[in-house]
């Protein structure tokens, strides 16, 4: 792994933590589910695939899972806060994903096949 930016380092392991925790929290206050966990493992990985215009597919993603569950979770407010606060984080992150410098910098790498 090649760190470009000791800050932006920090703030995606800052989100892929996060990934993590609310798929943790989701298994707990939902139903047990293992796929569940694994994709929150897959996305947490993303944040960390310092491909050139990985961040914005990562953050597309992001955008993506919270359009589609916003209007279930609006829908019923008063016992959806929790999936209301986790959406307001995920839009945090995928803005930071796209527009903060230190964060965009370490996805500038190539594939290297050699």
């Amino acid at each position: 792994m090649n760190i470009k930016n000791q800050k932006g380092f920090s703030i995606s392991v800052a989100m892929a933590a996060y990934a993590v925790i609310k798929g943790v929290l989701n298994m707990i206050i939902g139903s047990f589910s293992l796929s569940g966990l694994l994709l929150a493992l897959a996305m947490a990985c993303l944040f960390f695939v310092w491909i050139k215009n990985v961040n914005y597919i990562t953050a597309a993603l992001l955008a993506v899972v919270v359009l589609i569950h916003l209007p279930a979770n609006l829908g019923n407010i008063g016992s959806n806060w929790i999936y209301l606060v986790e959406a307001a984080i995920d839009i945090v992150c995928a803005v930071l994903l796209v527009t903060n410098s230190d964060v965009k910098e370490n996805y500038s790498g190539t594939i290297n096949m050699n």
